[in-house]
């Protein structure tokens, strides 16, 4: 059977695993699970069943579950034909991975909905903080590492981090404009089909309001 995506529209982590299907040309369904409603449909012990951590995506999979958008694209990577998302070159994939964990253990646990609800009233303080944090550290090694995107002019797992990123710093009203290029991949990156058709605008569970 095709994969199936237990996912939210606006979660990073979601999204990276929307684009990484998109760029492999991978069919899957999407079995939405929302995040606010409910108390958050993540803490049910349905899901709980699915994933221990109670956060999105889950990915079923050829009979596995799997979590952590991370592991989950560089299985797809592993498994799948089409564009590698991580090059085959040790150093090229090295800095991939580099940047990818920057994003995804150094900036986007600090902004999640989990613990910006425990922050409260100065979650949108808190979360700017560590975004401009993040990006100032991001900004001067993707001047080195970049060409078209990322890493070289090939489209990688760390592009499929950043881009999320980027949307949520947008969300937290951080001035992008500070990190030239930053902003000059992300726009790049936007242009592509696989970022927009899996864009947090375009999903099954996106409220009407926000809806492209």
């Amino acid at each position: 059977g095709r994969p199936i995506l237990h996912g939210y529209f606006r979660s990073s982590c979601s999204w990276r695993v929307r684009i990484a299907f998109a760029l492999k040309g991978v069919e899957y369904d999407q079995l939405p699970v929302n995040l606010i409603k409910d108390g958050g449909q993540q803490l049910t012990e349905e899901y709980k069943a699915l994933n221990p951590m109670q956060q999105v995506p889950a990915v079923e999979i050829d009979g596995t579950t799997l979590s952590q958008s991370l592991a989950v694209i560089q299985y797809i990577d592993e498994t799948r034909p089409g564009p590698r998302l991580l090059p085959a070159d040790p150093k090229a994939r090295a800095q991939v991975r580099m940047i990818s964990d920057l994003i995804a253990s150094g900036i986007q646990p600090l902004q999640n909905l989990y613990v910006i609800q425990k922050i409260g009233a100065e979650k949108m303080q808190w979360s700017q903080h560590f975004i401009d944090r993040g990006f100032q550290a991001l900004e001067p090694i993707l001047k080195q590492t970049a060409g078209k995107y990322c890493v070289g002019d090939e489209i990688s797992m760390a592009d499929i981090c950043l881009v999320p990123q980027v949307y949520n710093a947008e969300r937290f009203k951080v001035d992008v404009g500070k990190y030239p290029t930053i902003k000059r991949l992300n726009e790049a990156l936007l242009e592509i089909e696989a970022f927009q058709v899996s864009h947090p605008s375009r999903q099954p569970d996106t409220p009407d309001d926000l809806r492209a």
